[in-house]
């Protein structure tokens, strides 16, 4: 599975369609990288591969602190999956090679 790069992010919120950068590194089983957006670029934590997935979470402060945990998988050259919004429950996020 190929996630290395960077990938145009959309992630659906109560608040509307947040839109970002999301820049992956894979070596082996571990992700590493960060998402950058108007709020500001926060690293992405505990990344993983496993097998045809991909999970990782984000920490952002704005505007309010809340841990973002992403469960996704490569889809036709994009990727696409849920993340779980803290307190707000869960949607889906969406990218697309940038």
């Amino acid at each position: 599975m190929a996630v290395s790069g960077k990938w145009n992010l959309t992630i659906k919120t109560p608040m509307g369609d947040q839109k970002g950068v999301l820049s992956l590194a894979q070596d082996g089983d571990k992700l590493t990288g960060d998402m950058s957006g108007a709020m500001g670029a926060v690293p992405i934590e505990n990344g993983r591969v496993e097998g045809e997935s991909l999970k990782w979470n984000a920490k952002v402060t704005s505007p309010m602190p809340i841990t973002l945990e992403f469960d996704g998988k490569l889809d036709g050259g994009n990727i696409a999956g849920s993340v779980k919004l803290g307190a707000f429950g869960s949607s889906s996020f969406s990218g697309t090679p940038a």
